[in-house]
C-alpha cells in the first residue's frame, strides 16, 4: 500500500543511507492505483528499463515481478509471502526475491477483539475483502478461525473496484452487520476517504489495517506502521545494491504493531471508547 507519504519515507531513508537522488540513485515510479490487474503491464515496463532493483509493495505487484524475471533482485511486500510462492521460507527465500512479510495470524484475531471491545453486543462483522487480491483467500480462512473463536458471525462484502462500494455498504446494513473489519487491500488503501466517509453515512464503526486510515475519518487501525515498512524497503535495497543476494536475505516480519482510535469518529457513531482501549492506543485522535 503506497502513497506519496510512504514513497516521501521510503526516499528520505535512502538519503540517510548516502545516496542521492539523480545523481547515485533514479527512481522510477508506477502506481495501479488499487487495480490489481494493471500490475503485469505496469512490472512489465520496469523489467524492460533493466532497473538494478524492483520494490513492490502489494503482492499483485510482486507475483507480476515473480513472473516476468528471475535476475532483477525483487523487494516486496506482500501478506504470507511463502503461501503466495514468493519465496521458498522466511529464513532462506531463494531465488530472485526477498522483503517484508506483513502475515501474522494474530493480527486478524486482535482487530476482531479490539472491536468486539469497542462494540457492545458485537455479533456480526461485515469484511471488507476484495476477491482479485491473490492473498484473499488466505485471509479470509484466518478470519474465519479467529471469529469462530469469539463468537462472532461474518458477512463477506466483496470490492473489486470502486463502483462496489455503496452496494457492499448496503449489503452489510441489510443483513445486520454492526461492523466491519478491512482485510488490507490496496483498492481500500487508495479509496480510504470514501469508504470512511461511507461508513459514517452507514454508522457503522470499522477497524482498518494501518493507520492512514483513521488520518483519513475511520475509525481506528492496528497494523504495522508504514513508515518502519517503508524503511525497511530502503534497507533491502541498499543491501542488495551493496551486492547481497536476495536468496541470502530473510524475509522480515514486522515487530511492532500501532493502534490508533480517532475519538472524533467514535463520538459521532455513538460509542465510548472503553478506559482500556484509552490505555492500549498508541494514539488518539481527537
Amino acid at each position: 500500500m503506497a502513497n506519496k507519504h510512504n514513497v516521501e519515507t521510503f526516499w528520505q531513508a535512502l538519503r540517510e543511507l548516502g545516496y542521492v537522488e539523480g545523481q547515485t540513485i533514479v527512481l522510477e515510479l508506477r502506481w495501479f492505483e488499487g487495480r490489481p490487474e494493471r500490475a503485469p503491464q505496469l512490472v512489465a515496463e520496469l523489467v524492460g528499463l533493466k532497473v538494478d532493483v524492483l520494490v513492490l509493495v502489494t503482492a499483485p505487484a510482486a507475483l507480476a515481478a515473480k513472473n516476468a524475471t528471475q535476475t532483477i533482485p525483487i523487494v516486496m511486500g506482500a501478506n504470507d509471502p511463502v503461501g503466495l510462492g514468493l519465496v521458498g521460507s522466511l529464513s532462506r527465500p531463494g531465488g530472485n526475491v526477498t522483503g517484508l512479510s506483513y502475515f501474522n495470524e494474530e493480527i486478524i484475531a486482535k482487530r476482531l477483539e479490539l472491536l468486539k471491545e469497542l462494540v457492545p453486543g458485537l455479533a456480526r462483522v461485515g469484511v471488507l475483502m476484495n476477491s482479485l487480491y491473490p492473498v484473499t483467500p488466505i485471509l479470509w480462512k484466518q478470519t474465519e478461525v479467529a471469529a469462530q473463536r469469539l463468537g462472532v458471525a461474518l458477512e463477506a462484502l466483496d470490492l473489486r473496484g470502486p463502483e462496489d462500494f455503496e452496494a457492499a455498504f448496503a449489503t452489510a446494513k441489510q443483513r445486520n452487520a454492526q461492523a466491519l473489519l478491512d482485510l488490507g487491500d490496496p483498492l481500500i488503501f487508495t479509496y480510504r476517504s470514501r469508504i470512511a466517509a461511507l461508513a459514517a453515512s452507514s454508522r457503522l464503526p470499522a477497524v482498518y489495517a494501518v493507520r492512514e486510515y483513521p488520518d483519513a475519518g475511520s475509525l481506528m487501525s492496528y497494523g504495522p506502521s508504514l513508515v518502519l515498512v517503508y524503511r525497511g524497503y530502503a534497507n533491502f535495497v541498499d543491501k542488495i545494491l551493496k551486492g547481497a543476494k536476495p536468496a541470502d536475505l530473510p524475509v522480515e516480519q514486522p515487530t511492532k504493531f500501532e493502534l490508533v482510535i480517532n475519538v472524533k469518529v467514535a463520538k459521532a457513531l455513538g460509542l465510548t471508547v472503553p478506559p482500556s482501549l484509552l490505555t492500549l492506543a498508541d494514539e488518539l485522535i481527537e
